[in-house]
């Protein structure tokens, strides 16, 4: 099993990742990471994550996601994410960002895992 590279810090609007430069949002799967940029699927903080979000992250392989909800939890899952994942037999955890992190922290190693990471409110 390839392992997700580990999230090394955060702060408001910035995620260290460990290979990676700094995004202010980011997406992280087994072996890699990127910038998660809301404009390439249309997402808002309401209805929140889309399943094209997490769709990536499964076809990278992860089997599990951790996705954060922001520092402020303002961000929400749309139900049709929760739906398409539930159909890809994908476990979701879902949190606000500082607890996301610390979950995803501790399953990288542990399981195929995917992430979804918001960084500010």
């Amino acid at each position: 099993m390839i392992a997700a590279p580990a999230i090394t810090g955060l702060a408001w609007g910035r995620i260290e990742i460990d290979g990676h430069p700094t995004f202010k949002d980011a997406k992280i799967w087994p072996g890699g990471a990127r910038a998660w940029d809301w404009r390439e699927t249309g997402t808002h903080h309401q209805p929140g994550i889309l399943p094209p979000d997490v769709k990536e992250l499964v076809e990278r392989g992860a089997t599990t996601v951790v996705l954060s909800r922001g520092v402020w939890r303002r961000l929400q899952v749309a139900p049709e994410t929760l739906s398409w994942l539930a159909n890809h037999n994908v476990d979701a955890r879902i949190l606000q960002t500082e607890e996301a992190v610390k979950c995803f922290n501790e399953l990288r190693e542990i399981v195929p895992l995917g992430g979804l990471f918001h960084t500010t409110c």
